[in-house]
């Protein structure tokens, strides 16, 4: 038997969202850049990859060639518009059931390994691995137990049906990917995960589109005098945009605006007008500009553009936006929160705050555009720093597990066989 074989072609499961949708839109966002960056580099490694997601539109085409080596699949389940994640477990047999037939359309052994996203994502590739027999490995992403910890104030905790479909992934599951050391060590404390089956796996960055450039303020409409704070995600309570608004009534900075870009999402989609109402209520509606999401050069554009950028979630397991706005050059001040911990090195790329009090924020933000000097520094180490991430490290890691994977499934069925024989 070939030692730590490289799987020919694997079966990647995004249920909830697809990777061609706009990142910053509904539940689209870091996972699908993820999926998108890694799915790309592993087929130059030589892996072919097909990617499962619930169709969404009547008039989507089933199979959708996304880059060279890497395909879309979209499944049928359930109605194509309306339906929340929150709905979806409903919908996983209908969803499970396309891809155990489009696997069948095919002769035995088609896919060498599968790779979830997300615990819906992780439920079909359970039953999936059963049924080829292949080894499943998991990426959580986010995890339940760990943002109901960390809830804002107000906002809705995850359902007890997602917890519970949690543990069965974490434990059925062959190996466990997670971002950052800090999530494989919530995988252990809160899941009860086996440290034998986790790696972690740092997400990237892609240095060629995210790097230092000339600030384009006129693009966004923005005023060429006076400092830029940008905000980039999805508009939702645990992205807390909310902290923002709230930290600007408070700053002492002249001349600041506050740039928020993005879409409503999750219970976000309760009060889609709650962050205006905010900026009216507290007097700074005039220097807080909305944006819709933004493609990649979009992204690039106004990160260069803004003198900070601030991410303060009550979660990340990652936080990507920190890692391409530091790519281009710009300080990032981020919660002192799960993957942010490392996406963002403080005192040398950005500054870390703890919590999430309006007042705290305005004292760093205040604090930082009153010190150009600092700001060019921390400029500096947020490009330094940046480098050490890239998504072709990310899927040579993934492809180091995948072997481990494969080759340990075979050695499983070697030896059930060699005890048959007996």
């Amino acid at each position: 038997m070939a030692e730590w074989p490289t799987p020919r072609r694997i079966a990647t499961l995004s249920v909830h969202t697809s990777p061609l949708e706009q990142p910053g839109t509904g539940d689209a966002g870091g996972m699908n850049v993820y999926i998108v960056e890694v799915s790309k580099r592993l087929a130059r490694l030589g892996v072919e990859v097909e990617i499962f997601t619930r169709a969404t539109r009547g008039d989507l085409p089933p199979i959708v060639e996304m880059a060279p080596g890497v395909t879309v699949r979209h499944v049928t389940s359930g109605p194509f518009e309306g339906l929340s994640k929150e709905e979806l477990p409903a919908q996983l047999c209908a969803f499970t059931h396309g891809v155990l037939r489009a696997e069948a359309a095919h002769p035995p052994g088609h896919y060498d390994l599968i790779h979830s996203h997300y615990w819906l994502s992780g439920q079909v590739g359970w039953l999936a691995r059963e049924r080829w027999g292949v080894p499943h490995v998991h990426t959580a992403h986010t995890l339940a137990k760990v943002k109901n910890r960390l809830i804002a104030a107000g906002d809705r905790p995850e359902p007890k049906a997602r917890v519970i479909g949690e543990e069965q992934v974490v434990a059925e599951s062959d190996h466990l990917v997670a971002n950052t050391r800090f999530e494989a060590q919530d995988l252990v404390a809160y899941y009860d995960a086996d440290p034998a089956r986790l790696a972690v796996v740092q997400p990237g960055v892609d240095l060629d589109r995210f790097r230092p450039g000339p600030a384009d303020r006129a693009r966004f409409g923005l005023p060429d005098r006076g400092k830029v704070i940008a905000f980039v995600g999805r508009i939702q309570p645990l992205k807390a945009p909310d902290v923002l608004i709230s930290a600007l009534a408070e700053m002492r900075a002249p001349d600041t605006t506050l740039v928020i870009c993005g879409g409503p999402s999750g219970t976000g989609l309760d009060r889609p007008t709650a962050l205006i109402e905010l900026a009216d209520s507290l007097g700074v509606r005039d220097s807080v500009v909305f944006l819709p999401p933004q493609d990649s050069a979009g992204l690039a554009a106004l990160y260069r553009s803004a003198d900070l950028v601030a991410v303060p979630s009550y979660n990340e397991s990652f936080g990507l936006v920190a890692l391409e706005a530091q790519a281009c050059g710009t300080p990032v001040v981020a919660a002192a929160v799960g993957g942010l911990v490392t996406a963002v090195r403080d005192g040398l790329s950005g500054v870390l705050v703890d919590g999430h009090h309006p007042g705290d924020w305005a004292r760093v933000l205040d604090g930082l555009l009153a010190e150009p000097r600092r700001l060019r520094r921390l400029s500096a180490g947020a490009v330094a720093h940046a480098s050490d991430f890239s998504w072709d490290r990310t899927a040579e890691g993934l492809v180091r597990v995948y072997r481990e994977a494969v080759t340990e499934h075979r050695a499983l069925i070697a030896k059930r066989l060699e005890a048959y024989a007996w």
